[in-house]
This record gives structure tokens, sequence and C-alpha cells, in this order.
């Protein structure tokens, strides 16, 4: 079936740990500057092109800090899921992707903000530090997993999982970390019996897939960068694995209503609504998607595509009345 199949979807485990939203942080959780609250609604808005020119200006400005290679690593890797996407099992989600070319920007960004944050944490040690390497780490890790490259997943997997791991012992109260933790616990507990026989042969920590769930909970009720992708992929490996349609639904529906402007969270919503059985609201959040005019003309063209795939689905057209 369309299930993931092995490590590299297993340790695709973080995938997303890049992905951001602001707000007024506790003084244990992370801190972040006005600018970065606004890159990042941006991306979430479906503004990927806006939000990568964004994040340069902030590279400029802040050369020595992970955080603006973070955000437009994050900017790509939603362009690569809107292309990557195909509607498939009535389930939009991106299943494979070709090595191309394009797409060695993204793994330069990852490595540069992994080098940024481990020179400051040579210098010194911080949990903040230690997240945003973990981050770093994350993002080749979903690409690869994409990809289907197995041991280049699992090894970018676990130095992220390792990072992670050492800013929750710095910082027990650190949420936004239990968002790559919880989705490592999650996805190593779905593995099929073949692929944890290779899991241990590759030395991959094992995982818990109720503990998984407590912690993507966790990241979306105290996290302060992953909240927005603690949800969508919380909803989504509910869809994917569990087939727990209603509260998935409960999941993304404040981040469709958040961002109505991005098509990808509403073709999320109207998939769940199609496997709920209530075709109208799925062709309402379908079409909704499909009236959006992305930045991007690739992701744009992409998503009429998928758009179209839906509605023929449900008996439909993107026109129909």
């Amino acid at each position: 079936m369309h299930r993931f199949r092995n490590i590299p979807r297993a340790c695709a485990l973080l995938l997303c740990c890049a992905a951001f939203l602001g707000a007024p942080a506790r003084a244990d959780q992370l801190q972040l500057a006005p600018p970065v609250i606004a890159i990042t609604d941006q991306i979430y808005s479906g503004d990927f092109e806006g939000g990568r020119a964004a994040a340069l200006r902030l590279q400029e400005e802040q050369p020595e800090h992970p955080i603006g290679y973070l955000l437009e690593a994050e900017a790509l890797w939603w362009k690569i899921w809107c292309t990557s996407a195909e509607f498939k099992y009535g389930m939009t989600f991106p299943r494979h992707r070709a090595k191309l070319s394009a797409d060695r920007h993204y793994l330069e960004l990852a490595a540069k903000a992994t080098a940024l944050a481990e020179k400051k944490i040579a210098e010194h040690d911080s949990a903040e530090m230690q997240f945003y390497a973990g981050m770093g780490d994350a993002l080749p890790s979903r690409l690869y997993g994409l990809r289907g490259e197995g041991r280049n997943t699992a090894r970018a997997g676990v130095r992220a999982r390792e990072h992670l791991l050492r800013a929750k012992a710095m910082n027990a109260d650190l949420a936004d970390a239990d968002f790559g933790l919880g989705l490592y616990n999650y996805y190593i507990d779905t593995l099929s019996a073949a692929a944890r026989v290779l899991r241990f042969f590759m030395g991959v920590p094992g995982g818990n897939k109720k503990d998984g769930i407590r912690l993507l909970q966790h990241a979306i009720d105290e996290g302060v960068l992953v909240p927005p992708a603690a949800r969508f992929y919380l909803a989504i490996n509910l869809h994917n694995y569990d087939q727990q349609y209603n509260r998935a639904l409960e999941i993304i529906s404040p981040l469709a209503d958040k961002y109505p402007s991005n098509p990808l969270f509403q073709l999320a919503r109207g998939d769940l609504f199609a496997k709920l059985g209530r075709k109208e609201k799925a062709r309402e959040c379908y079409r909704a998607a499909g009236a959006e005019e992305l930045s991007d003309p690739e992701c744009h063209e992409h998503v009429q595509e998928l758009v179209r795939a839906a509605l023929k689905a449900l008996g439909s057209a993107l026109d129909d009345n």
C-alpha cells in the first residue's frame, strides 16, 4: 500500500522539524525576533517565494545565525512538497522525488545552518543552538527520505535526534524539540517487520508511537517555532497510518483556518472531509485550494492538477457550480 516503506520514511522522522510560527515565548522557550515571526507567517500563508526573499534579507542582517538559512530552507521545502505531491489513495501526499540538481541549494542551506549552530555550541553550548543544529540535520533527512535514500536519511535523522535530545537535556521545557522527537517515535514504531530488522542493523534507536503522539501534541500546545508543522504532520500521520479521520480533521482545521491562502492545508482538510463522506465540504476545500494564486508558478500549476484529481475522485470538476 502507500505507507512509509522503510528507514528513509522512518527517519524522515524529523521531517519538517524546521517549521516555524512565532508567539511570545516564556523564558524557558525559544525567543524570536518580530522579523522571524513575519517570515514564518509569510511562508505558512503560501507565499513561499516571498518568504524565501525575506529569509535572504535576514541572512544578510545576521550572517552568523542559523535561523535565516533554516527559514530559506523551509520555504524551499514547501515548494518541494507542493511539486512532489500526488493525489493517491484519497490523500494528497508526496511519496517520491527524483534526485534533482535544483535541490542542491536546499542541502547546502542545511549544512550551513548546522555548521553555524555547531560553531556557536563550541563557543558556548546552549539548548537553543542544539535545537537549531538538530533542525539543520533534519532538513536533509526529509529530502533523502523523499528520494528513498535510506542510509543518508538514517544518518541525518539520527544526528538530528542526538542534537534534540541534548537540547532537551539542557532545557526539559523546550517544547519545540518535542516535534522532531515525536515524529521520530511515531515513525519508528510504524515500521514493517523487515524494516525493523534493517533498523537494527543500522543502529537506529527505537521509538514508541504513543509517546510520539504525546510529544507532537506538546509541541503543538507549547512550542514557539514548530506548532504549524507539528499540527500538519500529526494530522497527516493520523490520516495515513491510523485512519483517525475525525481526530485528524480536528487537528488540521485550525491551521487551514489560520492560513486559508495555503492550498496545501486546504487540500489536506478536503481529503479528510472526503474520507468522512462529507463530500460537499471536501469540494469546498478543494475549490478553495484551486482558487489561490501562488507566487511560485510551478507550485501553482501543480496545485491545479492536484485539485482536479481530487475533485474527479468526487465526481466533480473545478468549474462545476
